[in-house]
């Protein structure tokens, strides 16, 4: 792909810096991350961050340059989930893919939450074979359950490192995991590999999802994040019969010492990226021993700041107490909008799994919807086909000035329980676009993040221009008057063309009462991982 930007011989030092004021203004201090035991710097300036969305793209990307790598390289990878037969292109698994790599001389190296029982309609099989599999040509893989109690490792990211080729590192941040139904593109006609989900998503599931791609010195932090998980010396699981499965399967039970970290690559864009994390209290991490809530503390910043326009896709926008930050701004500035897209319907439809998942959504939106009134606005997305797309993204822009994607969603699991990482985006471009300051507090929109939005409007809209989108609140107008279109159009039958456009507003379903999904959903769906003084004083 064609940089969007000079090379790294054209920047000077004017380029490598955005006003102090801005940056801290938006992005967190080191001090505000209340973790003092990471590596971690409070962000890095110089880079270049390119959205991906849609998994094809992704990885078809992530085979040309697993492809390109060599002898000595570096390839290091975590995962929720992975499927070894996962197809990154025709012909391509992902199994097959990295384990030619690993026979080529990469040193691959990749951390895979080991998940629960396949009968709970988790993933250890999968997770088990991708590992062997990548072992068995030279690799190591680490199956991690150093995890909170019904806790998981929810962290998506790629790193690659060629010494003596730092113009090619590049590392991948977000929700795309490497397992089925996540190759889809734009036309969102499913992946042929699906994995099973409620009916209503046919047989091959629309799936909507985002990466980023990072160059520049952000790349040597992705992988710090990687080297403090593989560093712990904790075991990789608590579980007697679990470990006593490792020895009978020779599963490597730890992990080997990993290459001297190289340098950080050279400049090579305008962006200042800042990596935000969770993990749980109580696990005593060397590099977080009391947790991490660095992705909850930066959404809170944010929305300190916010003035025009929130725009979120996420999996779930569950809890209250997670909802409660955006209530919060939506009733302190009565110009504040917020547009949500999320799925039309969760991924699972069984009669236990239904209602808790139904309860946390319904729970979020009427907070938010006594807040802000018809200033919130919450929607779904179907394909050309009329099938819902189930949206896993996570992505949120405010005031098209910051912006984030990352492997968190809006709940309490991802602010307090799992493992996550996000990657947020502060652009040194200025857009020229009115309005050039949408907040109107001299922060100037920024060109990465008002082109994420108006990228992610134009495909729910079907549009092919910006016309009447640039400007947040009349972006907020056309959306709802395409969403009133196209559900006017079922209600009315579906006589005459079908209305331009994806989007029809979300039906939360009837309001769930039973007493059993409250406690199914607060133990077990959005399971709250915060230390008890900060659980009772309702921070994070």
């Amino acid at each position: 792909m064609a940089a969007m930007y000079p090379t790294v011989s054209a920047f000077d030092h004017r380029w490598l810096g955005i006003t102090p004021w801005v940056t801290t203004d938006w992005l967190l201090t080191s001090a505000e991350r209340h973790n003092a035991a990471t590596r971690l710097r409070a962000w890095s300036e110089g880079n270049l961050a390119e959205p991906r969305v849609h998994g094809a793209g992704y990885f078809q990307e992530l085979l040309d340059r697993v492809r390109d790598m060599r002898d000595g390289d570096l390839l290091l990878f975590t995962d929720w989930r992975g499927d070894p037969d996962e197809l990154l292109a025709p012909g391509a698994p992902v199994s097959t893919t990295f384990c030619e790599a690993a026979l080529r001389g990469v040193d691959v190296r990749g951390l895979i939450w080991r998940s629960h029982l396949d009968r709970l309609a988790f993933s250890a099989k999968e997770n088990r074979h991708l590992g062997e599999d990548i072992e068995a040509a030279g690799g190591e893989c680490l199956l991690d359950m150093r995890v909170r109690t019904g806790g998981s490792h929810h962290q998506k990211f790629v790193v690659l490192r060629h010494p003596g080729r730092p113009e090619r590192d590049i590392a991948f941040v977000g929700g795309i995991d490497l397992c089925h139904s996540r190759r889809d593109d734009e036309q969102h006609g499913g992946d042929e590999q699906r994995q099973p989900m409620a009916a209503v998503y046919g047989p091959r599931p629309p799936w909507h999802d985002a990466m980023v791609a990072l160059r520049g010195p952000v790349v040597g932090a992705v992988e710090t994040v990687f080297r403090e998980r593989w560093e712990d010396p904790q075991p990789l699981s608590r579980s007697p019969l679990r470990r006593l499965a490792e020895v009978l399967r020779h599963e490597q039970r730890r992990a080997g010492p990993l290459p001297e970290q190289l340098p950080d690559p050279a400049p090579a864009g305008p962006h200042a990226v800042q990596l935000l994390r969770t993990y749980p209290s109580g696990r005593r991490y060397p590099f977080a021993p009391d947790g991490e809530r660095s992705i909850a503390l930066g959404y809170a910043k944010v929305l300190r700041r916010v003035r025009r326009l929130v725009y979120l896709e996420d999996q779930y926008l569950w809890s209250s107490d997670v909802a409660r930050a955006f209530a919060d701004a939506l009733r302190a500035r009565p110009d504040l909008h917020l547009i949500a897209v999320v799925p039309h319907h969760p991924d699972q439809d069984g009669p236990v799994s239904l209602p808790p998942n139904l309860l946390g959504r319904q729970r979020a939106l009427e907070l938010l919807r006594a807040a802000g009134g018809d200033r919130v606005a919450v929607y779904g997305v179907e394909n050309p086909s009329g099938v819902p797309i189930y949206v896993h993204a996570k992505v949120c822009v405010a005031d098209d000035t910051w912006a984030s994607i990352g492997s968190d969603n809006v709940n309490l699991r991802s602010w307090t329980h799992d493992s996550e990482l996000s990657a947020a985006v502060l652009d040194e471009t200025l857009d020229a676009r009115e309005p050039r300051d949408p907040a109107g507090l001299g922060d100037g929109a920024r060109r990465y993040a008002r082109d994420l939005r108006l990228s992610l409007m134009r495909e729910h809209l079907e549009r092919d221009t910006d016309d009447g989108l640039v400007d947040p609140h009349e972006a907020f107008a056309v959306m709802r008057q395409s969403a009133e279109d196209l559900q006017a159009w079922y209600d009315g039958g579906r006589a005459g063309p079908r209305p331009r456009g994806r989007v029809r507003p979300l039906d939360a379903g009837a309001p769930v009462t039973a007493a059993w999904s409250r406690l199914l959903y607060q133990r077990l769906y959005d399971p709250d991982g915060r230390p008890r003084t900060l659980r009772r004083r309702g921070e994070f």
